[in-house]
């Protein structure tokens, strides 16, 4: 069983009201304990689209940033539209195998095995970029610190992150302690310019190399 979504009858006014009113509720997904929220549905609303990339741009306006790195895949669908609305570049963060060579290539560790994520390794001057990573969903944080270490090798500067979603459980902020954090649905209205940073903790598990 899910949660029904009603179509809306009344514009949201904030991301996180869109957030509470129409993400989709699926308990047990995708194995038993797990409940998933699914952002489709807000997405798919025009008015939720509009206002959550709206909060979102909002949140990196002061920031400074040069790109918006979207995480694949639903970062691309958030962080184009960010980047749109802010006048600035969007630089899409694959999954392995996606990009061909050269490619700059991250390889970090899953709970049950590794994974890995590709940027360009030419045609892209990153040195010296300021950059905010945006993706759906926190979790256990891997993709973004790993997504963090790409970036930073191949010359660029991290300087936030902003979610939709924070899946509180896996403690994935405990990972990124040294970037400003901004997550939509806790309805902060300070901006990642705002956001403090907590002391930085090394990373493990990450691998960062080049190919041509």
């Amino acid at each position: 069983m899910h949660n029904p979504v009603t179509p809306p009858t009344v514009q949201p006014k904030t991301a996180k009201e869109a957030l509470e009113k129409f993400t989709r509720i699926v308990p047990d997904f995708p194995k038993p304990g797990i409940v998933f929220e699914d952002l489709t549905p807000v997405l798919a609303d025009p008015d939720c689209y509009r206002v959550l990339v709206h909060d979102l741009a909002d949140a990196c306006r002061d920031a400074g940033a040069d790109l918006i790195g979207g995480l694949d895949a639903r970062g691309f669908l958030l962080g184009s539209a960010v980047a749109h609305e802010l006048g600035v570049g969007v630089l899409a963060v694959r999954k392995g195998g996606k990009l061909p060579p050269p490619v700059h290539q991250v390889h970090y560790d899953l709970e049950y095995g590794s994974a890995t994520l590709e940027i360009p390794a030419s045609g892209i001057p990153l040195d010296g970029k300021r950059i905010i990573l945006i993706d759906d969903v926190l979790a256990t944080g891997g993709t973004l610190r790993a997504s963090q270490e790409l970036l930073e090798k191949a010359g660029a500067h991290v300087v936030g992150l902003a979610v939709v979603l924070e899946v509180e459980g896996l403690h994935g902020r405990d990972k990124l302690r040294d970037l400003p954090l901004y997550v939509v649905a806790k309805g902060d209205s300070r901006s990642l310019a705002q956001l403090g940073v907590e002391p930085k903790e090394t990373a493990s598990g990450v691998t960062v190399s080049s190919h041509e």
